[in-house]
């Protein structure tokens, strides 16, 4: 498969995915050490070790080639619904702890909260090269798509979480 092949282009993408959310963990490793990551954020860690996981069954979905398909498995090799629920839930919880920006938000109030939301760009690329594979029948499954949507919602609303739990200044743009 050609390297700039639309399949490999959107496993790669998750793979930057990964990459991204590791730096958002390494962030929080810093500031454990320090003391100063807020209590609301101690269980964000091992949730982005989670999702990084979650993204290499994403990933290998992706790579595997057609014929190999029927050999993928739910919730280790595929995307499942029962992921995307656990997705939804998460979701669910951490809208409830923030407060929704009222205008645009900027990334880069602290490296966690910009770490975050460089991981869910690079998810957002991910949802577009996969939708183009979907178009065209190439996603095996049916949950791939839907759960990288939520994903980057999710990771949106992390963003938002760490920037209110008091780490930067939050900036906005008015439009």
């Amino acid at each position: 498969m050609a390297k700039d092949d639309v399949r490999t282009e959107a496993y790669g993408t998750i793979d930057e995915a990964v990459s991204c959310l590791g730096l958002a963990r390494a962030e929080i490793v810093a500031l454990e050490a320090d003391g100063s990551l807020p209590g609301s954020l101690t269980d964000l860690g091992p949730t982005l070790l989670q999702l990084q996981r979650d993204l290499f069954v994403a990933g290998a979905e992706l790579a595997a080639n057609p014929e190999a398909w029927d050999r993928l498995v739910d919730g280790q090799t595929r995307v499942d619904e029962p992921m995307l629920v656990r997705l939804e839930a998460l979701l669910a919880e951490a809208e409830a702890s923030i407060e929704m920006p009222r205008e645009f938000t900027v990334p880069g109030a602290d490296r966690l909260s910009a770490a975050i939301e460089l991981a869910r760009s690079v998810i957002r690329r991910a949802e577009r090269r996969v939708i183009t594979l979907d178009r065209e029948e190439l996603v095996p499954g049916d949950w791939l798509v839907p759960w990288l949507n939520r994903l980057a919602d999710l990771l949106w609303v992390y963003a938002r979480q760490v920037e209110q739990s008091g780490l930067g200044t939050t900036i906005t743009v008015r439009t």
